[in-house]
């Protein structure tokens, strides 16, 4: 079973992630954290949802590129990066110093 299956799966009935401090309701795609409440694009939302449910997990670069793009294309990560970026502007205190959503050099990201 991928991790969209059971992140699917868990989304059924989970409408709400917590981690922390912060809250991710899916139905609304809204975060809630020390930053204030943020909306969130179908794909930041799909994206920390996945991080959410593995907490201090190293997810990487493929392992989300599959699940939340669901491409095998790894020549370009722009994407990604540039999602990661957005995200960090909205959950973390200093986006230019990230203590939550940290990235594993070489081999993709930590969330927790």
């Amino acid at each position: 079973m991928s991790m969209r299956t059971r992140l699917s799966t868990a989304q059924a009935t989970q409408q709400v992630f917590c981690v922390a401090d912060l809250t991710l309701d899916l139905a609304s795609r809204e975060i809630k954290g020390c930053n204030g409440n943020h909306k969130l694009t179908p794909k930041e939302c799909e994206l920390l949802a996945l991080f959410m449910s593995y907490p201090g997990r190293v997810l990487s670069r493929k392992l989300l590129m599959k699940e939340v793009w669901e491409t095998d294309f790894l020549d370009d990560t722009r994407t990604l990066e540039v999602h990661i970026c957005w995200l960090r502007k909205k959950i973390e205190e200093d986006c230019r110093n990230p203590q939550r959503l940290r990235t594993v050099r070489g081999v993709g990201y930590r969330f927790g």
